[in-house]
């Protein structure tokens, strides 16, 4: 989702169902999943969890009524009804007409940007029915910004409209240019269910690389410059990235048609896929899959800035943008990637009083491709990497901490490795 609505305040939630010790009559029946209908701000899982476990315990009439007077006493909702359907327990909602907002700050350490700052607002109602969000992140090398506008049911029911404003401007030492770029999109969403959402939108890109070394590559000396053009996007996802307590599958695939109406039109090709699988014991197998292609539509040759470059958490035991084509000792992305993940995390028990979760982990895959490749001096083939190594994550005064450890096993000269990493986000 493109929003992220402030969560049910706990404290409010008082009343919970004391359902487990009981003894239940015959009529009490047990549901297989909770649904919930109405919500347009509230987010649907905290709906859910709000009460207590909903799914998979006996329920009887007078449970039904207890969770009725749970959300109400929230004070968010005009009116709740829930009521069973089928195999499924409907939760009906109306939320009230207000303005909740909130001022939020972060300061985190990821691999790919090292220490970094956000500060984000959000505001519901700032127009009528529309939720509406900042958000800035600002560290040494890199600087980013994304003002948004979405109204949930725009024009019926399932179908929603927004507007996403970005911007960002980077100067990685581990590179060899700057860059910037600003866009503005207008989309439209569907959801036809509440596990898919089809998102169509058309926008306007402009970007500009610049600010090369002194013995920048003959290849970024080529594609330096600026253009700006419209651009359209499709884009699909179905599940639940988080999972649900036995575990799911999430996809997300999206198409972009960059420079529209230039003599460079790029065609852009993202695909994620990632599965969890609860075990017996606290374990879940988690799979993941990360591809896309990059390429010119009329013979025209892609540029540093539509190219990918892989590394960090998105490829463990290889430094943020360390590897893939590379001339000398400049990085230029690869038009082709293709990264394949897989993880067995474990329940460690508690230690002080923080719960740890321990991981093993091997990562596979390669990122490949140029258009130019100055007459062969530079090896674009698609050399598979494979990193394997272990995690660790836990929470420090309720700042999640995720720490991991990996060993390339196969590798290219040039690469450059990293082998710890670190990801700490604190907000106030």
């Amino acid at each position: 989702m493109r929003h992220d609505p402030t969560r049910l305040s706990r404290t409010s939630l008082a009343a919970t169902l004391l359902l487990g010790a009981l003894t239940l009559p015959a009529a009490a029946r047990v549901y297989d999943r909770v649904e919930v209908r109405g919500a347009e701000f509230v987010p649907q899982d905290d709906i859910r969890r709000a009460c207590g476990a909903l799914d998979g315990i006996a329920l009887e009439a007078a449970d039904l009524a207890g969770v009725e007077r749970c959300l109400m006493s929230t004070g968010v909702f005009e009116r709740v009804s829930v009521s069973g359907q089928g195999d499924a327990l409907v939760i009906d909602v109306t939320e009230v007409e207000q303005r909740p907002g909130r001022i939020e700050a972060a300061i985190s350490w990821v691999n790919d940007r090292s220490l970094t700052g956000s500060l984000s607002y959000e505001q519901y109602n700032l127009l009528p029915d529309t939720f509406a969000a900042v958000h800035g992140d600002f560290s040494r090398d890199a600087k980013s910004f994304d003002i948004s506008l979405y109204r949930a049911d725009a024009f019926r029911p399932g179908l929603h409209f927004g507007i996403d404003i970005l911007g960002q401007r980077s100067n990685f030492s581990d590179l060899a240019f700057s860059m910037r770029s600003h866009q503005a999109e207008f989309y439209l969403a569907a959801t036809p269910d509440e596990a898919t959402r089809i998102e169509y939108g058309i926008g306007w890109r402009d970007h500009r690389l610049f600010g090369l070394d002194a013995d920048a590559s003959p290849l970024l000396q080529r594609e330096q410059g600026q253009l700006d053009a419209p651009f359209l996007r499709l884009g699909f996802s179905h599940g639940d990235r988080a999972g649900g307590k036995t575990g799911g599958l999430f996809v997300q695939f999206e198409q972009f048609l960059w420079n529209l109406g230039t003599s460079s039109p790029i065609s852009e090709t993202r695909l994620e896929l990632d599965a969890r699988h609860v075990l017996a014991g606290g374990t879940v197998l988690m799979l993941g899959l990360d591809g896309g292609i990059v390429a010119g539509l009329s013979g025209n040759d892609t540029t540093a800035l539509d190219r990918v470059f892989p590394g960090g958490d998105s490829f463990r035991g290889f430094a943020p943008r360390g590897i893939g084509p590379a001339d000398g000792d400049d990085f230029l992305g690869g038009n082709r990637h293709l990264i394949l993940s897989a993880e067995v995390q474990h329940e460690l028990g508690k230690v002080m009083g923080t719960a740890l979760r321990g991981g093993i982990f091997a990562d596979l895959g390669s990122v490949w491709g140029l258009d130019d490749t100055l007459g062969g001096r530079i090896d674009d083939k698609a050399h598979i990497r494979s990193s394997i190594g272990l995690s660790l994550t836990f929470d420090v005064a309720s700042t999640p901490v995720s720490l991991y450890a990996a060993v390339p096993v196969r590798h290219q000269p040039q690469d450059e490795r990293q082998v710890f990493g670190l990801s700490v986000n604190a907000r106030f």
